[in-house]
Protein backbone atom coordinates (compact mmCIF):
# COMPACT_ATOMS: atom_id res chain seq x y z
CA UNK A 1 0.00 0.00 0.00
CA UNK A 2 1.08 3.58 -0.67
CA UNK A 3 -0.24 6.80 0.85
CA UNK A 4 -1.90 9.15 -1.62
CA UNK A 5 -2.00 12.87 -0.79
CA UNK A 6 -4.23 15.71 -1.95
CA UNK A 7 -5.14 19.24 -0.87
CA UNK A 8 -8.75 20.40 -0.77
CA UNK A 9 -9.59 24.10 -0.74
CA UNK A 10 -12.63 25.34 1.16
CA UNK A 11 -13.98 28.88 0.72
CA UNK A 12 -14.81 30.41 4.11
CA UNK A 13 -17.45 33.07 4.73
CA UNK A 14 -16.50 34.98 7.89
CA UNK A 15 -18.32 38.11 9.05
CA UNK A 16 -16.36 41.30 9.74
CA UNK A 17 -15.59 40.37 13.34
CA UNK A 18 -14.46 36.84 12.40
CA UNK A 19 -12.26 38.18 9.60
CA UNK A 20 -10.51 40.47 12.08
CA UNK A 21 -10.02 37.56 14.50
CA UNK A 22 -8.48 35.40 11.76
CA UNK A 23 -6.16 38.23 10.70
CA UNK A 24 -4.99 38.85 14.28
CA UNK A 25 -4.32 35.12 14.80
CA UNK A 26 -2.47 34.81 11.48
CA UNK A 27 -0.30 37.84 12.23
CA UNK A 28 0.64 36.47 15.64
CA UNK A 29 1.44 33.09 14.06
CA UNK A 30 3.63 34.88 11.50
CA UNK A 31 5.42 36.90 14.24
CA UNK A 32 6.31 33.78 16.23
CA UNK A 33 7.40 31.96 13.06
CA UNK A 34 9.93 34.70 12.28
CA UNK A 35 11.26 34.63 15.86
CA UNK A 36 11.77 30.86 15.63
CA UNK A 37 13.39 31.21 12.21
CA UNK A 38 15.87 33.72 13.63
CA UNK A 39 16.64 31.36 16.56
CA UNK A 40 17.30 28.45 14.18
CA UNK A 41 19.58 30.65 12.06
CA UNK A 42 21.52 31.86 15.13
CA UNK A 43 21.92 28.38 16.67
CA UNK A 44 23.52 26.31 13.95
CA UNK A 45 20.28 25.31 12.19
CA UNK A 46 19.01 23.00 14.91
CA UNK A 47 15.80 21.63 13.40
CA UNK A 48 14.81 19.25 16.18
CA UNK A 49 11.29 20.12 17.28
CA UNK A 50 12.16 19.02 20.85
CA UNK A 51 15.13 21.39 21.08
CA UNK A 52 13.15 24.32 19.71
CA UNK A 53 10.31 23.51 22.09
CA UNK A 54 12.69 23.33 25.07
CA UNK A 55 14.18 26.75 24.34
CA UNK A 56 11.14 28.81 23.30
CA UNK A 57 7.90 27.20 24.47
CA UNK A 58 7.75 28.77 27.96
CA UNK A 59 8.63 32.20 26.61
CA UNK A 60 5.89 32.04 23.98
CA UNK A 61 3.29 30.80 26.44
CA UNK A 62 3.94 33.80 28.67
CA UNK A 63 3.91 36.49 25.98
CA UNK A 64 1.66 35.15 23.21
CA UNK A 65 -2.11 34.79 23.00
CA UNK A 66 -1.83 31.66 20.86
CA UNK A 67 -2.87 28.51 22.68
CA UNK A 68 -0.49 25.66 23.43
CA UNK A 69 -1.46 23.59 20.38
CA UNK A 70 -0.97 26.52 18.00
CA UNK A 71 2.47 27.29 19.43
CA UNK A 72 3.51 23.69 18.84
CA UNK A 73 2.16 24.06 15.31
CA UNK A 74 4.43 27.08 14.71
CA UNK A 75 7.46 25.04 15.78
CA UNK A 76 6.61 22.30 13.30
CA UNK A 77 5.83 24.75 10.48
CA UNK A 78 9.17 26.58 10.72
CA UNK A 79 11.18 23.37 11.13
CA UNK A 80 9.44 21.84 8.09
CA UNK A 81 10.19 24.94 5.99
CA UNK A 82 13.90 24.72 6.78
CA UNK A 83 13.94 20.99 6.02
CA UNK A 84 12.32 21.68 2.64
CA UNK A 85 14.92 24.33 1.81
CA UNK A 86 17.69 21.97 2.91
CA UNK A 87 16.40 19.25 0.57
CA UNK A 88 16.13 21.73 -2.31
CA UNK A 89 19.75 22.74 -1.75
CA UNK A 90 20.84 19.11 -1.80
CA UNK A 91 19.09 18.56 -5.11
CA UNK A 92 20.57 21.70 -6.70
CA UNK A 93 24.28 21.75 -6.02
CA UNK A 94 26.45 24.79 -6.75
CA UNK A 95 28.13 24.54 -10.17
CA UNK A 96 31.26 26.43 -11.12
CA UNK A 97 34.27 26.15 -13.44
CA UNK A 98 37.64 25.48 -11.88
CA UNK A 99 41.02 26.72 -13.08
CA UNK A 100 41.06 23.98 -15.70
CA UNK A 101 37.68 25.20 -17.01
CA UNK A 102 35.95 22.00 -15.92
CA UNK A 103 32.53 22.08 -14.33
CA UNK A 104 32.59 21.26 -10.61
CA UNK A 105 29.62 20.53 -8.37
CA UNK A 106 29.79 21.61 -4.74
CA UNK A 107 27.12 20.30 -2.34
CA UNK A 108 25.08 22.94 -0.55
CA UNK A 109 23.43 22.98 2.86
CA UNK A 110 21.69 25.49 5.13
CA UNK A 111 24.97 27.21 5.98
CA UNK A 112 24.74 28.82 2.53
CA UNK A 113 21.84 30.97 3.78
CA UNK A 114 22.92 34.56 4.41
CA UNK A 115 19.80 35.41 6.43
CA UNK A 116 16.95 33.56 8.15
CA UNK A 117 13.96 32.35 6.15
CA UNK A 118 11.31 35.03 6.32
CA UNK A 119 7.58 34.40 6.72
CA UNK A 120 6.25 37.42 4.87
CA UNK A 121 2.52 36.76 4.96
CA UNK A 122 0.13 36.20 7.85
CA UNK A 123 -0.60 32.49 8.09
CA UNK A 124 -1.77 29.76 10.45
CA UNK A 125 -1.53 25.96 10.34
CA UNK A 126 -4.46 24.31 12.10
CA UNK A 127 -4.49 20.79 13.53
CA UNK A 128 -7.61 18.67 12.94
CA UNK A 129 -9.99 18.58 15.94
CA UNK A 130 -7.61 20.64 18.11
CA UNK A 131 -7.80 23.81 15.96
CA UNK A 132 -10.54 23.12 13.45
CA UNK A 133 -13.45 20.71 13.15
CA UNK A 134 -16.67 20.29 11.17
CA UNK A 135 -19.89 20.77 13.12
CA UNK A 136 -23.66 20.87 12.56
CA UNK A 137 -23.60 17.84 10.26
CA UNK A 138 -20.81 19.28 8.08
CA UNK A 139 -22.75 22.49 7.53
CA UNK A 140 -20.29 24.69 9.44
CA UNK A 141 -16.66 24.67 10.47
CA UNK A 142 -15.32 25.59 13.91
CA UNK A 143 -11.90 27.31 13.95
CA UNK A 144 -9.62 28.42 16.77
CA UNK A 145 -8.85 32.16 17.17
CA UNK A 146 -6.88 34.11 19.77
CA UNK A 147 -9.99 34.05 21.93
CA UNK A 148 -12.66 31.38 21.77
CA UNK A 149 -13.45 29.17 18.78
CA UNK A 150 -15.77 30.56 16.17
CA UNK A 151 -18.21 28.90 13.76
CA UNK A 152 -18.76 29.95 10.15
CA UNK A 153 -20.07 28.70 6.85
CA UNK A 154 -18.02 27.30 3.98
CA UNK A 155 -18.33 25.79 0.51
CA UNK A 156 -16.53 22.69 -0.76
CA UNK A 157 -17.59 22.95 -4.40
CA UNK A 158 -15.52 20.60 -6.54
CA UNK A 159 -14.16 18.71 -3.53
CA UNK A 160 -17.29 16.91 -2.34
CA UNK A 161 -15.93 13.49 -3.35
CA UNK A 162 -13.11 13.77 -0.81
CA UNK A 163 -15.43 13.95 2.20
CA UNK A 164 -15.69 10.17 2.48
CA UNK A 165 -14.47 7.62 5.01
CA UNK A 166 -11.50 6.50 2.91
CA UNK A 167 -9.92 9.99 2.91
CA UNK A 168 -8.26 11.13 6.15
CA UNK A 169 -8.21 14.87 6.87
CA UNK A 170 -4.97 16.34 8.23
CA UNK A 171 -3.46 19.73 9.05
CA UNK A 172 -5.08 22.75 7.40
CA UNK A 173 -3.66 26.13 6.37
CA UNK A 174 -5.66 29.33 6.76
CA UNK A 175 -5.12 31.42 3.61
CA UNK A 176 -6.03 35.03 2.85
CA UNK A 177 -6.20 35.87 -0.84
CA UNK A 178 -7.72 39.00 -2.37
CA UNK A 179 -10.06 39.73 0.54
CA UNK A 180 -11.22 36.11 0.52
CA UNK A 181 -10.56 33.45 3.14
CA UNK A 182 -9.75 29.84 2.31
CA UNK A 183 -8.87 26.75 4.29
CA UNK A 184 -6.44 24.40 2.51
CA UNK A 185 -6.68 20.94 4.08
CA UNK A 186 -4.20 18.17 3.44
CA UNK A 187 -5.87 14.78 3.01
CA UNK A 188 -4.46 11.27 2.58
CA UNK A 189 -5.70 7.85 1.49
CA UNK A 190 -4.03 4.46 1.19
CA UNK A 191 -4.14 2.87 -2.27
CA UNK A 192 -2.58 -0.22 -3.82
CA UNK A 193 0.98 0.26 -5.03
CA UNK A 194 2.21 -0.23 -8.61
CA UNK A 195 2.81 -3.93 -9.29
CA UNK A 196 5.90 -4.55 -11.43
CA UNK A 197 4.91 -8.19 -11.96
CA UNK A 198 1.42 -7.43 -13.31
CA UNK A 199 2.63 -7.06 -16.93
CA UNK A 200 2.08 -3.28 -17.03
CA UNK A 201 1.78 -1.23 -20.19
CA UNK A 202 4.91 0.85 -20.89
CA UNK A 203 4.57 4.39 -22.26
CA UNK A 204 7.63 6.41 -23.29
CA UNK A 205 7.02 10.16 -23.21
CA UNK A 206 9.22 12.66 -25.04
CA UNK A 207 8.56 16.22 -23.86
CA UNK A 208 9.09 19.26 -26.03
CA UNK A 209 7.64 22.51 -27.36
CA UNK A 210 6.50 21.75 -30.93
CA UNK A 211 4.74 18.76 -29.39
CA UNK A 212 4.12 19.11 -25.66
CA UNK A 213 4.35 15.33 -25.42
CA UNK A 214 4.95 12.52 -27.88
CA UNK A 215 4.11 9.05 -26.57
CA UNK A 216 5.07 5.59 -27.76
CA UNK A 217 3.62 2.58 -25.92
CA UNK A 218 4.50 -1.11 -25.70
CA UNK A 219 1.87 -1.88 -28.34
CA UNK A 220 3.69 0.28 -30.91
CA UNK A 221 1.13 3.09 -30.94
CA UNK A 222 2.20 6.75 -31.09
CA UNK A 223 0.34 9.88 -30.02
CA UNK A 224 1.31 13.51 -30.59
CA UNK A 225 0.06 16.35 -28.35
CA UNK A 226 0.38 19.53 -30.40
CA UNK A 227 2.03 22.54 -28.76
CA UNK A 228 1.68 25.16 -31.51
CA UNK A 229 -1.20 27.00 -29.80
CA UNK A 230 0.79 27.00 -26.57
CA UNK A 231 3.82 28.51 -28.34
CA UNK A 232 1.71 31.25 -29.91
CA UNK A 233 0.21 32.19 -26.56
CA UNK A 234 3.61 32.22 -24.87
CA UNK A 235 4.89 34.45 -27.65
CA UNK A 236 1.99 36.82 -26.98
CA UNK A 237 2.82 36.87 -23.25
CA UNK A 238 6.44 37.66 -24.14
CA UNK A 239 5.47 40.55 -26.43
CA UNK A 240 3.26 42.10 -23.74
CA UNK A 241 6.03 41.65 -21.16
CA UNK A 242 8.57 43.39 -23.42
CA UNK A 243 6.25 46.38 -23.95
CA UNK A 244 5.64 46.76 -20.22
CA UNK A 245 9.33 46.40 -19.37
CA UNK A 246 10.24 49.12 -21.86
CA UNK A 247 7.93 51.59 -20.08
CA UNK A 248 9.38 51.02 -16.61
CA UNK A 249 6.58 52.91 -14.84
CA UNK A 250 5.07 51.94 -11.51
CA UNK A 251 1.80 50.89 -13.13
CA UNK A 252 3.71 48.88 -15.75
CA UNK A 253 5.57 46.98 -13.02
CA UNK A 254 2.27 46.23 -11.31
CA UNK A 255 0.85 44.89 -14.58
CA UNK A 256 4.00 42.80 -15.06
CA UNK A 257 3.39 41.07 -11.72
CA UNK A 258 -0.23 40.43 -12.64
CA UNK A 259 0.83 39.12 -16.05
CA UNK A 260 3.33 36.72 -14.46
CA UNK A 261 0.65 35.34 -12.13
CA UNK A 262 -1.77 34.92 -15.02
CA UNK A 263 0.83 33.14 -17.14
CA UNK A 264 1.72 30.81 -14.26
CA UNK A 265 -1.93 29.92 -13.71
CA UNK A 266 -2.38 29.24 -17.41
CA UNK A 267 0.78 27.11 -17.58
CA UNK A 268 -0.31 25.12 -14.52
CA UNK A 269 -3.70 24.47 -16.12
CA UNK A 270 -2.06 23.25 -19.36
CA UNK A 271 0.15 20.81 -17.47
CA UNK A 272 -2.75 19.61 -15.32
CA UNK A 273 -4.91 18.89 -18.37
CA UNK A 274 -2.09 17.14 -20.21
CA UNK A 275 -1.24 14.92 -17.22
CA UNK A 276 -4.93 14.13 -16.71
CA UNK A 277 -5.31 13.20 -20.40
CA UNK A 278 -2.31 10.87 -20.33
CA UNK A 279 -3.57 9.07 -17.23
CA UNK A 280 -7.09 8.74 -18.66
CA UNK A 281 -5.83 7.43 -22.02
CA UNK A 282 -3.55 4.70 -20.71
CA UNK A 283 -5.41 3.80 -17.53
CA UNK A 284 -4.30 1.72 -14.51
CA UNK A 285 -1.14 -0.41 -14.29
CA UNK A 286 0.88 1.77 -16.67
CA UNK A 287 4.56 2.57 -16.44
CA UNK A 288 5.09 6.13 -17.66
CA UNK A 289 8.74 6.69 -18.63
CA UNK A 290 10.23 10.20 -18.73
CA UNK A 291 13.69 11.59 -19.29
CA UNK A 292 15.39 12.84 -16.14
CA UNK A 293 15.92 16.50 -17.06
CA UNK A 294 17.49 17.50 -13.73
CA UNK A 295 20.41 19.89 -14.35
CA UNK A 296 19.98 19.49 -18.12
CA UNK A 297 20.79 22.68 -20.06
CA UNK A 298 18.99 23.07 -23.36
CA UNK A 299 20.92 24.38 -26.35
CA UNK A 300 18.81 27.09 -27.99
CA UNK A 301 21.32 28.22 -30.63
CA UNK A 302 19.49 26.40 -33.44
CA UNK A 303 16.07 27.72 -32.40
CA UNK A 304 14.37 30.87 -33.73
CA UNK A 305 14.72 33.84 -31.38
CA UNK A 306 10.97 33.79 -30.69
CA UNK A 307 11.21 30.24 -29.28
CA UNK A 308 14.34 30.54 -27.14
CA UNK A 309 12.57 32.02 -24.13
CA UNK A 310 9.88 29.29 -24.23
CA UNK A 311 12.49 26.55 -24.43
CA UNK A 312 14.31 27.88 -21.37
CA UNK A 313 11.28 28.59 -19.21
CA UNK A 314 8.73 25.84 -19.96
CA UNK A 315 7.90 23.98 -16.74
CA UNK A 316 8.81 20.40 -17.65
CA UNK A 317 9.22 19.51 -13.97
CA UNK A 318 5.67 20.63 -13.18
CA UNK A 319 4.20 18.25 -15.78
CA UNK A 320 6.37 15.50 -14.31
CA UNK A 321 5.12 16.10 -10.75
CA UNK A 322 1.47 16.29 -11.86
CA UNK A 323 1.79 13.04 -13.81
CA UNK A 324 3.43 11.32 -10.82
CA UNK A 325 0.61 11.91 -8.34
CA UNK A 326 -2.16 11.37 -10.88
CA UNK A 327 -0.61 8.05 -11.96
CA UNK A 328 -0.21 6.95 -8.35
CA UNK A 329 -3.96 7.28 -7.82
CA UNK A 330 -4.67 4.55 -10.42
CA UNK A 331 -1.90 2.12 -9.42
CA UNK A 332 0.42 3.38 -12.16
CA UNK A 333 3.84 4.93 -11.70
CA UNK A 334 6.42 7.22 -13.30
CA UNK A 335 10.10 6.32 -13.71
CA UNK A 336 12.83 8.68 -14.91
CA UNK A 337 15.65 7.50 -17.17
CA UNK A 338 18.84 9.06 -18.51
CA UNK A 339 18.24 11.36 -21.50
CA UNK A 340 21.63 10.51 -23.03
CA UNK A 341 21.35 9.64 -26.75
CA UNK A 342 17.55 9.15 -26.72
CA UNK A 343 17.25 11.43 -29.76
CA UNK A 344 20.28 9.98 -31.55
CA UNK A 345 19.85 6.17 -31.35
CA UNK A 346 18.30 4.26 -34.22
CA UNK A 347 15.69 1.88 -32.75
CA UNK A 348 16.22 -0.61 -35.58
CA UNK A 349 19.98 -1.08 -35.82
CA UNK A 350 21.14 0.63 -32.61
CA UNK A 351 23.55 3.06 -34.29
CA UNK A 352 24.04 6.36 -32.47
CA UNK A 353 24.89 9.32 -34.67
CA UNK A 354 24.04 12.95 -33.92
CA UNK A 355 23.98 13.90 -37.60
CA UNK A 356 21.17 11.41 -38.27
CA UNK A 357 18.74 13.80 -36.65
CA UNK A 358 17.65 16.68 -38.91
CA UNK A 359 16.20 19.53 -36.84
CA UNK A 360 15.04 21.53 -39.85
CA UNK A 361 12.71 18.76 -41.08
CA UNK A 362 12.08 17.19 -37.61
CA UNK A 363 13.17 13.85 -39.00
CA UNK A 364 15.56 11.08 -38.05
CA UNK A 365 17.20 9.23 -40.93
CA UNK A 366 19.64 6.45 -40.10
CA UNK A 367 22.53 6.43 -42.58
CA UNK A 368 23.27 2.77 -41.81
CA UNK A 369 19.91 0.97 -42.10
CA UNK A 370 17.95 3.83 -43.79
CA UNK A 371 15.28 3.83 -41.06
CA UNK A 372 13.27 7.07 -41.18
CA UNK A 373 11.10 8.46 -38.43
CA UNK A 374 9.78 11.66 -36.85
CA UNK A 375 12.48 12.78 -34.39
CA UNK A 376 10.03 13.28 -31.48
CA UNK A 377 8.57 9.81 -32.05
CA UNK A 378 12.08 8.36 -32.14
CA UNK A 379 12.83 9.89 -28.74
CA UNK A 380 9.65 8.37 -27.28
CA UNK A 381 10.57 4.96 -28.74
CA UNK A 382 14.00 4.97 -27.08
CA UNK A 383 12.52 6.17 -23.79
CA UNK A 384 9.96 3.33 -23.91
CA UNK A 385 12.82 0.87 -24.50
CA UNK A 386 14.59 2.14 -21.37
CA UNK A 387 11.32 1.55 -19.48
CA UNK A 388 11.48 -2.10 -20.55
CA UNK A 389 15.03 -2.29 -19.17
CA UNK A 390 13.79 -0.86 -15.86
CA UNK A 391 11.05 -3.49 -15.63
CA UNK A 392 13.68 -6.15 -16.26
CA UNK A 393 15.60 -5.03 -13.20
CA UNK A 394 18.04 -2.40 -14.50
CA UNK A 395 18.04 0.27 -11.78
CA UNK A 396 19.41 3.15 -13.88
CA UNK A 397 18.75 2.30 -17.53
CA UNK A 398 20.87 4.27 -19.97
CA UNK A 399 21.71 4.13 -23.67
CA UNK A 400 25.40 3.47 -24.19
CA UNK A 401 27.29 5.05 -27.06
CA UNK A 402 27.83 2.69 -30.01
CA UNK A 403 29.61 3.36 -33.26
CA UNK A 404 28.34 0.26 -35.07
CA UNK A 405 25.12 -1.69 -35.01
CA UNK A 406 24.38 -3.35 -31.67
Amino acid sequence: MVKLGRTIKLRLYPDTNQAEQFLAMSQEYQRLANIISQWIFDNGFQLSWLKINHQLYKIFRQESELNSQMIQSVFRTVSARYKTVREQMRQHSYRYKNEEHKWIRAPRDLTWLVKPIQFRRPQADLVRQSNYSFVDKMQQISITTLGKRTKLGFTNKGFEKYFTDDWKLGTAKLVHNRDKRFLHIGITKEVSDFDVKANPKIVGIDRGLRFLATTFDSEGKTLFFDGQKILRKRKKFLEIRCRLQSKGTKSAKKKLRQLAQRENRWMTDVNHRLAKTLVALYGPHTLFVLEDLTNVTFNTDDLPKSLRNSHRSWSFFQLESFLMYKAQAIQSTVVKVSPAFTSQRCPKCGLIEKINRHHDTHEYWCKQCQYRCNDDRLGAMNIEMLGQYWLNGVKRPKIKKLTTAG
